[in-house]
C-alpha cells in the first residue's frame, strides 16, 4: 500500500486558443471539472497504474469535496479525509489551458488556512508520498513510516527543514533551488533530461519527445509514478535503480501531456 498525503483540489479546467492578459476576457473551447491537487493526482496515477494506494487528505462536507471524492472513488483511490465536518469549501484551481502548447496558468488557495492534524494508520503502509501541503499530517506520516518516503518538492514549503530529515526520496523541479541532503534526490527540468543522485554517484536520463497538448498535472504525475516504482521496488532506490525508475516516470508523464485534460488517466489503463 503507498500512503498519499497532501493536497486534493477540485479543478476548474478550461482549454482556450490564447491565455488571457489582465483585462482581457477569452471564451474556452471546453470545461472540466475533477479532482486535482499534486498528491491527489499522483494517487489517480498510482491506482490507474495498478498499484494500492490511500490518500490522506482534507475534503471536507462542502458539495464540492463530494465531486472530488466521487471523482477519486472512481479510480480506485481509497480517501481518508481528516476533516469530514468542515463546511467551508475545499480548495479550489482555476486552470487554463492553452492549445498549441498544452501550456497552463493556475490560480489556486491550496491549503492555506486550514490546520490538519491527525494520527495515520500505517500497519499496511509500505511507501509514503508527501507533497507537503498538509504540514502536521506529513510530519506525522514521514515520522511513523515503515519504508522509502517520497517528497514532491516542486516548490519550497515552511515545513521542509522538518520534513527532510525523514525523506528517503526528494523529487525536485527545476524551480528547486535549495540545496537538499537526502540519500536520493532528483530534478525534473520539463522537456530536459531529469538529473539524479545518489550518494557520490549522479546521473540523467533524457525525456521522451512528445507533441503535448496539455502539461497540467505532469509533474503530480510523474511523482505518482516515481513513488509506485519505488513501491515495487520494495527499498529505497540504489544508484543502479535510478535510469530505470525515471525512465518509467518519465514514459508515464509523457501519456499524460499527449492527453487533453483528464482524459489522461483512461491513457494509464
Amino acid at each position: 500500500m503507498i500512503l498519499a498525503v497532501g493536497l486534493c483540489t477540485v479543478d476548474l479546467v478550461q482549454r482556450v486558443d490564447e491565455l488571457p492578459v489582465p483585462g482581457q476576457k477569452v471564451q474556452s473551447t471546453s470545461v472540466e471539472l475533477v479532482a486535482g491537487g499534486p498528491a491527489a493526482n499522483a494517487a489517480i496515477t498510482i491506482a490507474a497504474l495498478g498499484g494500492r494506494v490511500r490518500l490522506v487528505t482534507v475534503l471536507g462536507a462542502h458539495p464540492l469535496a463530494a465531486l472530488a471524492r466521487q471523482d477519486l472513488q472512481k479510480y480506485g483511490v481509497e480517501i481518508v479525509d481528516v476533516m469530514p465536518e468542515r463546511a467551508e469549501p475545499p480548495a479550489v484551481s482555476a486552470v487554463s489551458v492553452r492549445q498549441s502548447d498544452g501550456e497552463r496558468t493556475v490560480v489556486s488557495h491550496n491549503a492555506a488556512g486550514v490546520d490538519a492534524a491527525a494520527w495515520i494508520d500505517m500497519s499496511d503502509v509500505d511507501t509514503v508520498l508527501l507533497d507537503g501541503h498538509h504540514p502536521e499530517l506529513a510530519l506525522n506520516a514521514a515520522r511513523e513510516a515503515n519504508g522509502p518516503v517520497v517528497l514532491d518538492a516542486g516548490s519550497w514549503k515552511p515545513v521542509f527543514p522538518d520534513l527532510l530529515p525523514h525523506v528517503d526520496v526528494c523529487a525536485c523541479s527545476s524551480a528547486f533551488r535549495e540545496e537538499v541532503d537526502c540519500p536520493v534526490v532528483t530534478w525534473t527540468a520539463g522537456p530536459d533530461p531529469v538529473r539524479w543522485r545518489v550518494g557520490s554517484d549522479e546521473g540523467a536520463v533524457d525525456v521522451p519527445h512528445v507533441y503535448a497538448v496539455d502539461t497540467s498535472g505532469a509533474g503530480d504525475v510523474w511523482h505518482g509514478a516515481l513513488a509506485l516504482g519505488v513501491a515495487r521496488l520494495g527499498r529505497v532506490p540504489e544508484a543502479a535503480d535510478m535510469p530505470a525508475l525515471i525512465e518509467y516516470a518519465n514514459q508515464v508523464a509523457g501519456t499524460r501531456v499527449r492527453h487533453e485534460g483528464a482524459s489522461w488517466r483512461h491513457g494509464l489503463r
